[in-house]
Parts: structure tokens; C-alpha cells; sequence
């Protein structure tokens, strides 16, 4: 899109940020969905013109590992470019025809807004359908035929557009050229991130409480680990700081370490949340060092309300999707302005961690070699996965009943928040255990005194 388009075209002003009521319009104005099976897709198809208006982020090229900087364009996923012209039959694939598949149609029953209860679902749930040849006919622009084919690693269109837009609705990277690429999950990406910026021997920042799996997926890779301190907000930023400016490589047998990991919300396993200025203080740091951050949120929409205690009044539910959105802690991906962030989304805690479908968020260098190692490894997450994710948020929810059942979660994960610190406060004796209670997540972490 050039700079001109992303002006608003009824009086030249600058085009304003994304709503939920908006997007119905951007899409109208923008040009139609791939349908076929593996098209070339980006999230650059779906962005609004505001985008547009910001700065492009920095060049990662001095981070880049060897192994990224090695990679080509999947001989047989870069085709997909040149299959979009007109009365072009392709005889390179092995595409499998979807005659074969097994599988005809496919019932999913979802909650109906706002009766996202099992009991309510059962009573007044939507079912939603999916046929082998919706898209054919005109029920749909996706369906098993295309689904259950090959797909491309950035992930369908049809649910790359949904992430697109819910990422701008929610983060509004404040630089033009981020990207977003669906993947099968956050370990998976946290994998690849490793593979794109790091050598054997390197150290790699983390909390010094962390995800475990998120450390084990880095040492058999031949890395170290630097722990950074962490408080009740988690990560201290003046840890951060004095790691890094005391380092020194002849004692430690390696360079600098440059990529930190890290989970801001409801952090596992502390369940500690960083506040905003907290983060942003994190980013300071981070740009004085140079260091790559990975923001590992699965637990960002699982905020809740402030603790009221025993004898308190519950605080109740945000009046409304923008009230909702505001109460969100600013992500770095929002904070962002170098384009310094890969962040790593997920569907695991808030729809169904079986999928195996997230999604990462980063700057178009970055992103684009994030695919070229999925093309070659995972080649694209699950289709049937994504197509049950697509009839769910797009088909039957749309961007507002998603808010709708995140501000639901949110009621409920209160609720059991709620109770549990309720039952420490009754039980466990205090004079031997501290605990504070989490503001996001799904974990509680007591010390004892």
C-alpha cells in the first residue's frame, strides 16, 4: 500500500486506528480472499491504511543466526505466487485431489453469545457446518477441500485475516511493516525463534522461575541460560541491566547475550504480572543493550479484575468491548517501536490448547524467515484445526462475540481466582506463607517467611 492510500479517502486525513465496527468497511475496500488451496497470503492483504502512517522498524540482519541467514524460499511453497494468474494450470505440485479425502462434512456446536455456559451450548448452541465443497458452491470461503489440502506456512488467509485484524485491534503496532504468520502453537514458535537468532554456546535471558518446557526447548540446542531476578510484578528490569552491562565474555565463554524471553502476564510459574511501567522500563533496557525481546503471552487475555478480598465487592465486568480493550496491559508488541518484539499468541488457553494453532507477531524480516524454517519443518499448522478456528471466530463470533467470550473468561478465571486466594486466606497460615494475589493467569505462588 503506498503512503497516499493509507490517508482516509473522503477528506485526506490520516486514517484512524482500527475499531470492531470498522472492519467490516476495510474489507470491503480491500481486495478478495485466496481461496485456493495454498495461496500466497500475508498479513499485509488485511492491515487497515493506518498502518501505513508509521515508521518501518529497524534491520535484525546483525542477529540473525546462520542457519537463518541460509535459508531460501521453499522451492515449491514460493510457486504459490504465480498460481493467482489467470489460466494458469500448475503441474508441479503433489497435490492430492480432494476426492480422496475422507472426510464429507464436519458439524461443530459452538456457544451462542452470550450463552457461552456448557449448559447453555447444549440448549442453544449454533452448529456450525462445514462441507467438502462449500466454497464451490458458495457457502463459504473455506471449507474441507481446501482445508485438508497443503497449505502454506504463513497459515490459510481466511484465519491469517481474523488474527490480522484482531492483533491490530487489540496491540496497534506503533510501526507499519509487522506481520503476522500462523504456526502450530508457542512452543513451536519459541523452537523456530531459537533457530533464528541463536548459535550453540550462546546464553539466552529468562526469568529465573520459568516455563520449564521453554527452557528445555533451548538447552539440547547448546545453549545457556542467564537467569534475569523477578519480584511480585516479575522481571526486574535492573536485574536485566546488571546482567548485561557486567558481562564479560572471556569468563563466561561467550558473547553478549542478545534475545530475552520472557512472560509478562500471569507468569508461569510465579503467576506474577508485569504492570506497564514495569514493561516499559524492560523495553529501555532493552533498546540500551540491543537485546531481541520474545514475549511468550498464552495468558494475556486471562486479566482480571482487582482483588477485591473476602469481604469485598466483586468489581464488575467491563461495560464494553473498548472498556475491555483499555483495561488490557499494554503489550511490548504494542510498546514497540524499534520492531525489537516477536510475539508469540495462542489459542492453547483461551479456546482449546489441541489445536496446536497460535500465532507470532513480528517485523517482515523477521517473520518472513520465521516461515522459510516452518516451510521445511512443521510446512503449515493443522487444517482442520484452522477451519474449525475459522467457523468459530469468523463465521459465528466475529470480532465482537470473541471479546464477548474473552471478557467471559475473564469473570470466570476471577471467580476461581477469587476462590482460591479465598481458601489461603482461611487455611494456609500467614505468619509462615506469603502469597499475592495474581492479577492475570492461572497460577498462585506462595513463599514461605
Amino acid at each position: 500500500m503506498s503512503p497516499s492510500a493509507a490517508l482516509d479517502n473522503a477528506n485526506g486525513s490520516p486514517a484512524a486506528p482500527l475499531t470492531v465496527e470498522g472492519i467490516p468497511a476495510l474489507r470491503a475496500k480491500s481486495a478478495p480472499i485466496p481461496k485456493g488451496v495454498a495461496p500466497a497470503t500475508s498479513s499485509d492483504m488485511f492491515k487497515s491504511p493506518a498502518c501505513y502512517t508509521k515508521p518501518k522498524a529497524k534491520r535484525w540482519d546483525h542477529i540473525l543466526s546462520i542457519e537463518a541467514k541460509s535459508r531460501k524460499v521453499s522451492t515449491l511453497k514460493g510457486a504459490a505466487k504465480y498460481l493467482k494468474n489467470p489460466g494458469l494450470i500448475s503441474l508441479g505440485g503433489g497435490l492430492p485431489s480432494p476426492e480422496y479425502f475422507p472426510f464429507e462434512e464436519l458439524d461443530i456446536k459452538v456457544p451462542t453469545p452470550p450463552g457461552f455456559t456448557p449448559e447453555a451450548t447444549r440448549e442453544s448452541g449454533t452448529v456450525a457446518h462445514t462441507g467438502k465443497s462449500d466454497i464451490r458452491e458458495g457457502k463459504s470461503l473455506y471449507d474441507l477441500e481446501v482445508a485438508l489440502n497443503y497449505g502454506q506456512a504463513t497459515g490459510a488467509p481466511q484465519l491469517l485475516r481474523y488474527v490480522t485484524e484482531h492483533t491490530e485491534l487489540i496491540h496497534n503496532p506503533p510501526y507499519s511493516d509487522w506481520q503476522c504468520c500462523l504456526n502450530c502453537g508457542s512452543t513451536f514458535g519459541w523452537d523456530v525463534a531459537l533457530r533464528l537468532f541463536c548459535e550453540r554456546g550462546d546464553y539466552i535471558m529468562m526469568e529465573e522461575y520459568t516455563f520449564s518446557s521453554a527452557q528445555e526447548t533451548a538447552l539440547p540446542l547448546g545453549l545457556k541460560v542467564a537467569p534475569i531476578k523477578m519480584d511480585k510484578e516479575g522481571l526486574l528490569p535492573e536485574s536485566l541491566d546488571e546482567v548485561l552491562s557486567n558481562w564479560d565474555e572471556s569468563a563466561r565463554g561467550a558473547r553478549k547475550p542478545f534475545v530475552l524471553y520472557t512472560i509478562p502476564t500471569g507468569q508461569n510459574p510465579t503467576g506474577a504480572t508485569q504492570r506497564a511501567e514495569r514493561r516499559k522500563a524492560v523495553y529501555k533496557v532493552a533498546q540500551k543493550h540491543d537485546v531481541y525481546i520474545v514475549e511468550d503471552e498464552p495468558y494475556y487475555f486471562l486479566q482480571m479484575q482487582p482483588y477485591a478480598g473476602a469481604d469485598g465487592e466483586p468489581v464488575p465486568p467491563p461495560a464494553n468491548h473498548e472498556e475491555f480493550i483499555k483495561s488490557l496491559i499494554p503489550s511490548y508488541l504494542s510498546l514497540d517501536t524499534d520492531g525489537r518484539v516477536l510475539r508469540l499468541e495462542s489459542f492453547s488457553k483461551v479456546i482449546a490448547p489441541g489445536s496446536r494453532v497460535g500465532w507470532a507477531v513480528g517485523s517482515e524480516q523477521i517473520i518472513e524467515r520465521f516461515n522459510r524454517t516452518c516451510e521445511t519443518s512443521s510446512q503449515n499448522p493443522s487444517g482442520i484445526s484452522q477451519l474449525v478456528l475459522y467457523k468459530l471466530l469468523e463465521e459465528q463470533w466475529g470480532h465482537a462475540g470473541y471479546l464477548d467470550w474473552l471478557i467471559n473468561l475473564r469473570m470466570s478465571y476471577t471467580a476461581r481466582r477469587d476462590s482460591m486466594v479465598h481458601a489461603c486466606e482461611k487455611y494456609l497460615p500467614q505468619e509462615l506463607a506469603h502469597w499475592n494475589p495474581p492479577a492475570a493467569g492461572m497460577f498462585v505462588s506462595s513463599e514461605l517467611i
